[in-house]
């Protein structure tokens, strides 16, 4: 990219970010690129749909929580790794509203942008799974797809319903008493 061309992508994400986290996934992309000083095809050239720009955004926190997954990968408690993990899941999902709806609907279409923080969520994911089944954990038909559309549901579920702040936090609980008797969710 020119210096020009990336200092205008900067802008477009920062911009991107910021109305992302006040207003939604669903904020204006004509206000986003009025905010970053560019016009609507600048940043089409950049970002040719609504969901690229989503993935640009939120690649920093996917390369965080597939970190975390792979620390969490040395825990000698399979079980508790992945709950800790899926609890950052739905943090993540979380922290932009209209993330969890948008994330759902992206889970069946391998061409959506967003597979590019799908894919390595799932993959990151279902090897925290996978030990946690191999440990007797977690019941063997528990699949990583079931439990991110889970942990998208309740992301959007906290979502809407702000005036309660634990909300997530026990709906997870409820969804991990569900795949195994053993898993401790403290």
């Amino acid at each position: 990219m020119r210096a020009d061309a990336r200092r205008n992508h900067g802008r477009l994400l920062e911009s991107a970010r910021t109305a992302f986290s006040q207003q939604g996934t669903d904020a204006s992309l004509e206000e986003i690129a009025r905010s970053a000083g560019v016009g609507i095809g600048t940043l089409y050239r950049h970002f040719p749909n609504r969901h690229a720009l989503m993935s640009a955004v939120f690649e920093e926190a996917v390369a965080d929580l597939l970190d975390r997954s792979r620390a969490l990968l040395d825990d000698p408690r399979p079980c508790t790794a992945l709950v800790t993990w899926l609890r950052a899941v739905v943090r993540h999902a979380g922290e932009y509203r209209g993330l969890s709806r948008a994330m759902m609907s992206v889970t069946q279409d391998e061409a959506s942008a967003l597979a590019r923080c799908s894919n390595p969520l799932r993959t990151a994911g279902g090897e925290l799974l996978a030990r946690a089944q191999a440990a007797g954990s977690v019941r063997p038909d528990v699949t990583i797809g079931d439990l991110l559309q889970l942990t998208n549901a309740i992301a959007l579920a906290s979502e809407e319903t702000p005036s309660d702040p634990d909300l997530a936090d026990r709906l997870l609980t409820l969804t991990l008493r569900g795949i195994t008797a053993d898993c401790r969710t403290a």
